[in-house]
């Protein structure tokens, strides 16, 4: 398993994007993964792998190669998922790992198992990332955005998760104006 982390982790490390000198991609690593262990104390060598590579190489398929409407995200996200998980099947396979652990991975990661217990753990870690690390900057960069969009896109997000998430999620320190919209968004 150690050897699979680390192949995960030099992919991930040649993300352009940099945060206070480390690549982007591994901070969202550690974010995910620290979820995870609050979610599932004992995760899978899959999902535990799977944490890991959840937005394995996202930059490679840039979003800009898509229209910019709701239906080009959906197609660039579908595309990103499918290519993260054929990614990490090959890393980890490359890196010795277990056949069917590696394919579970894959599965994992391209979001091919939304009904079970790993797959919503992997949405509650992917969803407390976002609200915990993410909705802040997301909003000042859309500050042309209604109110009631941010309020939606935090409903959404709060509609995906499970109830042990919802009770992490009101535990995550956020800023008033953050928090306000977010008490709006699980109030309606």
């Amino acid at each position: 398993m150690h050897a699979a982390r680390a192949a995960l982790d030099d992919a991930h490390a040649a993300d352009p994007e940099r945060i206070d000198g480390i690549a982007a991609e591994l901070r969202y690593a550690d974010r995910i993964e620290h979820w995870i262990g609050r979610l599932v104390p004992q995760p899978s060598p899959a999902l535990a792998l799977a944490a890991r590579a959840q937005h394995l190489e996202r930059w490679v398929i840039p979003r800009s190669d898509f229209p910019l409407d709701k239906p080009g995200y959906l197609r660039w996200r579908k595309a990103v998922q499918a290519r993260q998980g054929a990614r990490a099947r090959e890393l980890l396979l490359g890196a010795g790992c277990e056949p069917a652990v590696a394919e579970r991975v894959a599965v994992l990661v391209a979001k091919g198992a939304p009904r079970d217990a790993d797959g919503q753990a992997l949405e509650d870690a992917a969803c407390l990332t976002f609200l915990e690390a993410e909705l802040a900057d997301f909003a000042a960069q859309h500050g042309d955005y209604p109110h009631a969009k941010f309020v939606d896109i935090i409903a959404k997000t709060w509609a995906k998760m499970s109830p042990a998430a919802h009770q992490l999620a009101l535990g995550i320190p956020l800023d008033d104006g953050v928090k306000a919209l977010v008490v709006e968004a699980i109030s309606a």
